[in-house]
């Protein structure tokens, strides 16, 4: 093969060399922005990053680009950050000089690299499948997928047993509420999205880091490190590769398993790995845990109570609490928050924060939602017949409920079912950071004549800025915000100042948990009249609502 190579180069080049004559290859200087042809001519002259040419070119078939796109940020990062690796390669389909339909090949980087192991020169190699490697790439990934994992099993114990000096650890992650992301994008989006996930972890890890998806949305990686911080660093890196897919929003949840036990199957590591990814789910704060000894007893916890939850709602073991809202001024009952209650027959009561977590993370808060929702409304249609003037109970609409259902349907079905005039329910959402779609469905509801309740203002998830455009007709300040805030003069003009801004925009204000006589007396100095929390009651059973509901209010 004869090429005219500028001399400068030269050396570089024939280091590199390892030339198959069926292949399209070119050499590529990033520093130099210098992009060399040795074959077939693929571009024009004088292209400078022929990584991009190729990206804005239309070479690449659309499904294959984001995988694409993966390969040129690892690219990218080995040059402007540095790499630990000598090579790169992804299956990417392209259309080849002279073609007007796209192949599948095979695109290989062979770096030289710097003493920091910054990349300076690339040789790139893309070269077509042929039918029989095609046939033999579709075996490889049958038995390294969840069919059949048996050859990356033996992978794994091969990686542990090459590396006896260095840390191992077993990750493995999924795709956060994946089942949403079926139903809102479609299951063919969703398949495309596990594919993507696949086809980039082969760019992601190197050889010495097995990778398999096991089953569904989830997917396991092996790999040595030095330190935790540098196993974080690498969770993190891959997860920002990952992310983004098509701009879609979803959340990977990894859970990390570090080999103590040389000795024992690569299945228990495995397992562990799983045990860690399941606990961290429904953290909003965190996306990766670590396995430690006492994640087992956490975990049979919650499935005792995901064995338990579908009998409960048939046996009416849930139940619906009611917290008052007060006048500061009056003292009078000027509302209820609806809040759910599990009486186990044998367990006693367990508490929300056991089973709420629980349920938003498998779905089941949807049936939770809907019986407190016509709990509610049988309450409000009870006072009515029994002449006992009705206040106004909010109900909670968990995220799910909106992503999945009509929550204007089912709710304005429910009201009519008991004759139950519309403002006297009122709704709760968090207004939580990840808040895409809420905006409709507030709109929606406002629409249909429904009082919107923004819950935990000032909790960490909602901000100032949001004011401006916020469709809620009433803020709940964060029992949180309230606490902390009340600790210092500072504070306390944040307090004053957020709501004498709020009530300027024409929004309500209730404080939530009001614990003492000082914090009542402040809010209502501060011009916010409506409260709850332990100083006025905690939540309490229906009956005792009623009650005191009668003997505030009527006397």
């Amino acid at each position: 093969m004869s090429v005219n190579i500028p001399e400068k180069y030269a050396d570089r080049l024939v280091s590199m060399m390892q030339l198959d004559e069926d292949a399209i290859h070119f050499f590529w200087s990033p520093k130099d922005n210098v992009t060399i042809q040795l074959a077939a001519k693929f571009f024009p002259e004088n292209v400078k990053d022929p990584l991009d040419y190729i990206r804005e070119s239309g070479m690449v078939d659309e499904q294959s680009l984001p995988v694409f796109d993966v390969f040129c940020a690892k690219i990218e990062s080995g040059i402007l950050m540095g790499i630990e690796t000598n090579s790169a390669g992804t299956d990417v389909s392209v259309k080849l000089p002279g073609s007007d339909d796209f192949v599948m090949c095979h695109l290989y980087a062979l770096f030289l690299r710097d003493e920091d192991n910054k990349i300076t020169d690339i040789h790139f190699n893309l070269r077509q499948y042929s039918l029989k490697e095609q046939f033999d790439r579709d075996v490889l990934t049958y038995f390294t997928s969840d069919k059949n994992p048996k050859l990356y099993s033996r992978r794994c114990a091969n990686t542990i047993k090459a590396n006896p000096d260095k840390n191992i650890a077993f990750i493995q992650f999924d795709v956060e509420r994946f089942k949403l992301i079926n139903e809102t994008y479609g299951v063919d989006v969703g398949d495309e999205l596990l594919q993507f996930i696949n086809d980039s972890l082969a760019i992601v890890c190197t050889e010495e880091q097995p990778f398999c998806r096991l089953t569904a949305d989830v997917f396991m990686i092996v790999t040595t490190f030095e330190t935790q911080d540098d196993l974080v660093a690498f969770i993190h890196k891959m997860e920002s590769m990952l992310c983004g897919y098509k701009n879609m929003e979803y959340r990977l949840v990894f859970g990390v398993a570090v080999v103590d036990d040389r000795t024992v199957h690569t299945r228990r590591h495995g397992d562990n790995a799983s045990l860690a990814r399941q606990l961290i789910k429904g953290n909003a704060l965190e996306n990766i845990g670590f396995y430690n000894t006492n994640m087992k007893s956490k975990l049979q916890k919650k499935q005792a109570i995901e064995d338990d939850m579908h009998k409960a709602l048939l046996n009416g073991e849930f139940v619906m609490y009611l917290q008052p809202k007060h006048s500061i001024k009056t003292g009078k009952i000027i509302g209820a928050e609806a809040l759910a209650r599990w009486q186990h027959p044998t367990k006693g009561m367990i508490s929300p924060g056991d089973f709420i977590p629980v349920f938003e993370e498998n779905g089941f808060i949807l049936k939770l939602d809907t019986f407190i929702w016509e709990e509610a409304c049988a309450r409000i249609r009870s006072w009515i017949d029994n002449g006992i003037p009705p206040v106004p109970i909010s109900v909670n609409v968990s995220r799910e409920y909106l992503q999945t259902y009509d929550v204007v349907e089912k709710v304005t079905d429910l009201l009519t079912k008991y004759d139950v005039p519309i403002p006297l329910l009122e709704l709760e959402i968090t207004e939580s950071i990840d808040g895409t779609g809420v905006e409709d469905v507030v709109k929606r509801m406002k629409d249909a004549g429904f009082t919107m309740l923004m819950d935990d203002f000032g909790s960490g998830y909602s901000s100032l800025n949001m004011l401006k455009t916020t469709q809620f007709d009433v803020l709940k300040i964060d029992r949180s915000f309230l606490s902390e805030f009340m600790e210092s003069a500072r504070g306390r003009k944040i307090i004053e100042h957020t709501i004498s801004m709020s009530q300027d925009i024409g929004l309500d204000i209730i404080a939530e948990g009001v614990e003492t006589i000082e914090q009542a007396e402040f809010l209502s100095e501060c011009g916010c009249d409506s409260a709850q929390g332990f100083y006025y009651s905690k939540p309490i059973p229906v009956a005792e609502f009623d009650k005191r509901l009668v003997e505030v209010n009527m006397k």
